[in-house]
């Protein structure tokens, strides 16, 4: 690891962290996306990392800045200003560094550049951020779930980004309860540019928590697994309304879905708004695991298209369980030569299929799924007038998960097969 006045980052950096320190050094990305639970130190590697750079850029000459946002202004002082304050010290160069509250910034004493924290009211008044020398390479969003959306994330970046050839922008929080809260679906969906990175507190060496901190977590893993693994561990774990709990958001390369052989397939249909969709899906029985491996479909498309698109993709080589309430879209999937049939559907059938998937874990790729991806997270029980859970399932913005509710009724409706 690289050093600045004798200090070892490996002192102040943990291991977790040293694949996203030597990234940030090669220039690999611009967007680095830090997520994870109490205690992960993720915010400690940020403030280590903006003031290394700055430094390390001095000496090559470049004169670069760096803004920190949090969405309310009065919490800067406490949380992300002591937090560079203590990165300052922890690197050994509290002699080079000026501070100051109004404005809030620390300034570079050789170069005069300068770190500066505001509060983000509304989105556009960073059109006021300005810098007199060099530009913003840096930014950091801290607790990014504060803020109102990706929309004004992206408001910022636009009026900052400029003047620059390289930019390092870091986004950190701890994962919301909600599966479907802005920021845990924004991470997890794919971007080339940017490094996704979670962490917890198990990968910090101990002494730097203390004992204290080992044991509340502890504890409360031994007394509330739940709430666990959503303080400490970073996990979106819902707040009970969640239809599908027992989801596993991963890549799925193109190698493991050679490996399937059991391949289920159902096509849900509509026209506009409502969309056709289709889903391809495999079924790992020793581990009772659904595999999302792709979907087709969208608006105002007719059944001699879909029937080209499931065919172009060689999906034409299992079976395709269908909505019983459109036999003549059936027949047009049939004559286009798709090996089309109706779902198996009788009375409560669909209680029980979607209880058959609440039983399995559903593996999706974000990347692969993204229409399916989507519904899933968000796909939550109705509440009544009293703020109690309805224990029907709602209808509506489900068009792909009925897909894969046809897809697997052949196996969920088989007597024996218990949801």
């Amino acid at each position: 690891m690289e050093q600045t006045n004798a200090v070892k980052l490996t002192d102040i950096i943990a291991p977790a962290f040293y694949p996203v320190h030597w990234d940030i050094l090669d220039g690999e990305h611009t967007y680095y996306d830090l997520y994870g639970g109490r205690g992960s130190t993720k915010s400690s590697f940020i403030s280590v990392e903006i003031v290394l750079g700055m430094m390390m850029d001095a000496e090559r000459g470049e004169h670069t800045n760096a803004v920190v946002f949090r969405k309310v202004g009065n919490t800067l002082r406490e949380s992300v200003y002591e937090q560079t304050a203590w990165a300052i010290d922890e690197l050994g160069a509290i002699d080079m560094w000026t501070s100051s509250l109004s404005p809030m910034q620390f300034v570079y004493k050789p170069t005069g550049q300068k770190i500066i924290f505001r509060g983000l009211d509304k989105a556009k008044k960073t059109k006021s951020i300005k810098t007199s020398r060099g530009y913003f390479k840096y930014l950091w969003f801290e607790e990014l779930d504060e803020f109102a959306g990706i929309e004004e994330i992206r408001t910022v970046q636009q009026s900052v980004l400029r003047g620059g050839s390289k930019f390092v922008v870091f986004k950190s929080f701890n994962p919301p309860i909600s599966r479907s809260n802005w920021a845990n679906v924004y991470v997890n969906e794919p971007r080339e540019d940017s490094f996704r990175h979670k962490s917890d507190y198990t990968s910090v060496p101990v002494e730097w928590l203390g004992e204290q901190f080992i044991n509340d977590a502890e504890h409360l893993k031994a007394t509330n697994d739940r709430a666990y693994r959503h303080e400490y561990l970073g996990e979106p774990v819902g707040l009970g309304t969640n239809v599908f709990d027992l989801l596993e958001i991963r890549e799925i390369t193109d190698e493991e879905i050679q490996t399937y052989q059991s391949i289920y397939q159902g096509q849900d249909f509509g026209w506009w708004p409502d969309p056709k969709a289709f889903i391809r899906a495999a079924y790992v029985p020793n581990k009772e695991k659904v595999v999302l491996l792709d979907e087709l479909g969208g608006c105002k498309i007719r059944n001699s298209e879909m029937a080209r698109m499931i065919q172009d993709k060689g999906y034409d080589d299992y079976a395709l369980m269908c909505g019983v309430d459109e036999q003549e879209s059936i027949v047009d999937l049939r004559d286009a030569g798709i090996p089309a049939r109706s779902a198996i559907v009788t009375p409560g059938s669909r209680k029980y299929t979607f209880e058959w998937l609440q039983c399995r874990t559903i593996v999706i790729d974000p990347a692969r799924t993204p229409r399916a991806y989507k519904e899933i997270i968000e796909y939550e029980h109705e509440l009544d007038s009293n703020g109690e859970v309805i224990a029907d399932y709602p209808d509506g913005n489900d068009h792909w998960i009925d897909a894969l509710r046809y897809a697997i009724s052949p196996m969920a409706m088989r007597r024996g097969h218990s949801a």
